[in-house]
């Protein structure tokens, strides 16, 4: 009757986030109701190993007390405190620090913001401030790649490049433009890693031309493309793109706020590859969800551009309520404890399992492609593996997999073009990990059981 209560509550009140809202109200909300290391349980009782960290963040797994103990004992000592007026509180300054310690070297400025995506509003409000005080006023187009994801904001929306986010907001913007994404499994340029990575860089180069160097901000990219269907580029694509960013003149910004925290394996993904960013943004990981924070990391270079830029008692106009909010700090700093204490490392060691089993599904009828690196992954299905073929629209290929999922006991990412989206938690044991390959698995034998999946195959 509880659940039954919430789901009508949850029909007349609560918009829910990135979701079509008359077809959220006709299938009613799954209600979430506890969980506790790799698993959820719903309001009717039914147990789900989470193979996707909540959204990609829950990187510890969930009920890690010595989180809640810091959270609550912040609570109690100083519940909020501005960053405003010249304030700050302790967590803050730890964190900050801490963050300026644990990230490619040269990133030692820290904006704090709420999540993801202001983190990179801010980043383009930064930025657009940076080139203004150094006297280049003309640099304003900004360059993302295609199937990225930069957030959902009103500015950061535009920099993703998926439909959903600009269909009827207006975007993208006139100064927002994007290239091919590098897609091994879909590259005009083939899979070979050489050719992706040297297509890549052409077409940056190519789109700074077209604009024209003097006018061009930045080059936005996520290391690992997430809601994109998580596209792995090859080894040596972010180098690449770095280096081309430092060779057109433009300033170069790494989106991890899906990679960090040892989702791909290290701390952060640039460090794989020895690449420094001039701007890196965070979120998710940063405090595995337990609480909302994100945050902009800055390079000493692009920080002394805006600090100097004016006379010094110039107020720099951008700031939230919530940047450093000390409760999110300190959930924060405790996150990045048990990271340091061994769930990195363990994170890497099931890694190693995880990606096996992922190429070991790739034999499966229905997968065309198994991608990851790290604890991050895919599945993308295809009707035809020779042509690659993907499944045509009328089948709901994504609401038949999220369904079969669900009452196998497991939950992932079901893209709309049939791809499996995976990032179990961190923290996931050999076990587990079994337990998650076998649900997904079944997921995948069930799909393939249904007679408009084969009837999709055979044609």
């Amino acid at each position: 009757m509880l659940a039954n209560s919430l789901i009508a509550l949850d029909r007349e009140h609560y918009v829910h986030p990135v979701s079509a809202y008359r077809a959220h109200e006709s299938r009613g909300a799954t209600v979430l109701e506890s969980a506790r290391g790799m698993f959820l349980r719903d309001a009717n009782g039914h147990e789900l190993i989470d193979a996707f960290a909540g959204l990609w963040c829950v990187n510890i797994g969930y009920g890690h007390e010595s989180v809640v103990e810091a959270a609550a004992a912040q609570m109690r000592k100083l519940p909020y405190a501005t960053g405003y007026f010249g304030f700050a509180s302790e967590p803050a300054i730890r964190l900050a620090a801490k963050l300026a310690e644990i990230s490619p070297p040269g990133l030692n400025r820290v904006f704090f913001s709420q999540g993801g995506s202001d983190a990179v509003d801010s980043a383009i409000r930064l930025i657009t401030h940076y080139f203004n005080a150094i006297g280049q006023p003309s640099r304003k187009q900004f360059i993302a790649l295609e199937k990225g994801y930069h957030g959902s904001s009103s500015t950061g929306a535009g920099m993703t490049a998926l439909p959903v986010f600009h269909r009827n907001f207006d975007l993208p913007r006139a100064n927002q433009h994007h290239i091919p994404s590098p897609y091994p499994y879909r590259n005009p340029a083939g899979s070979d890693d050489a050719g992706v990575i040297a297509a890549s860089v052409a077409a940056l180069k190519a789109k700074v031309a077209e604009l024209g160097a003097e006018n061009v901000a930045a080059f936005f990219c996520e290391p690992v493309q997430g809601s994109g269907g998580v596209i792995v580029p090859p080894v040596g694509w972010l180098k690449a793109m770095r280096a081309a960013t430092a060779e057109l003149g433009i300033l170069f910004l790494a989106d991890e706020v899906i990679t960090g925290f040892g989702r791909t394996g290290p701390m952060f993904a640039c460090e794989a590859e020895g690449v420094t960013p001039d701007v890196m943004t965070i979120a998710k990981g940063l405090t595995a969800g337990y609480v909302p924070m994100g945050a902009v990391l800055l390079s000493d270079k692009v920080y002394a551009g805006i600090a100097d830029g004016a006379a010094p008692e110039a107020v720099i106009g951008h700031g939230y309520t919530y940047s450093g909010h000390p409760v999110a700090a300190a959930v924060g700093l405790e996150v990045i404890r048990l990271y340091e204490s061994g769930i990195l490392d363990n994170g890497k060691a099931v890694g190693q399992r995880f990606g096996a089993g992922l190429k070991h599904l790739e034999r499966h009828p229905l997968v065309g492609e198994a991608r990851f690196r790290g604890m991050l992954g895919a599945l993308e299905l295809v009707a035809d593996k020779t042509a690659r073929r993907p499944f045509p629209a009328e089948v709901k290929l994504a609401d038949r997999l999220a369904a079969n999922g669900y009452r196998n006991g497991i939950i992932f990412r079901a893209f709309a073009d049939g791809t499996i989206g995976l990032a179990p938690a961190l923290s996931c044991t050999d076990d587990e990990m079994e337990i998650l390959l076998a649900r997904l698995a079944r997921t995948l034998d069930d799909t393939l059981g249904e007679a408009e999946v084969r009837a999709a195959l055979r044609g």
